[in-house]
């Protein structure tokens, strides 16, 4: 068990690192969190290790983390992906181990929901979708899988969101579908 424990943490170098990272795109994007300060979200950040491995996580596959919000109730910071285009490190992924499962042939290694869960995130909602394109113009070349509602998932289908035209729109696939120029944002309350 402690073997697993250790994997969630980082070292004190990649620590720093991402800290520098992420205080960096937090100054260049403001707009994202008006009103919010680096160093109460820092000093959240630091109090919450597997956050941290998470959020490096989301780095690491191109998600470019960043604040958008703060929960007035709980204090919590909320961090989407915030990379101009769906992740690199999270293309060519299948909604969900169903949607896996039943390709026949041309299987991709992962899935998004799968993926997500070991990074410790969730797949933004269509809600969340929208918000996040509030902040600018994100996937106007490439599309990202949103977490679909039971009803949808339960007759085989799972929705993604991309910025085309000057517009956001949803669109739906089967689970099984799989496309290189697709993956999953993502996001995590600290």
């Amino acid at each position: 068990m402690r073997d697993v424990e250790t994997k969630k943490e980082l070292s004190p170098e990649q620590r720093e690192q991402l800290l520098r990272t992420l205080k960096v795109r937090f100054e260049k994007n403001m707009n994202r969190h008006n009103g919010l300060e680096w160093a109460n979200v820092k000093a959240r950040l630091e109090a919450n290790t597997e956050k941290l491995w998470s959020l490096n996580e989301m780095e690491r596959t191109g998600g470019e983390p960043d604040v958008v919000a703060q929960d007035k109730k709980t204090g919590e910071y909320i961090v989407f992906d915030c990379s101009a285009e769906s992740p690199k490190g999270r293309t060519s992924v299948c909604y969900d181990r169903e949607g896996l499962d039943s390709r026949k042939e041309h299987k991709p290694n992962n899935n998004a929901m799968d993926m997500a869960a070991a990074m410790g995130i969730e797949l933004l909602t269509e809600e969340q979708y929208g918000e996040l394109q509030k902040l600018g113009d994100f996937d106007t070349k490439t599309s990202s899988w949103v977490k679909a509602p039971a009803d949808i998932r339960k007759l085989g289908g799972a929705l993604y969101c991309d910025r085309r035209y000057g517009r956001v729109f949803v669109g739906h696939n089967g689970a099984q579908s799989c496309y290189s120029a697709r993956a999953f944002r993502g996001w995590l309350r600290v």
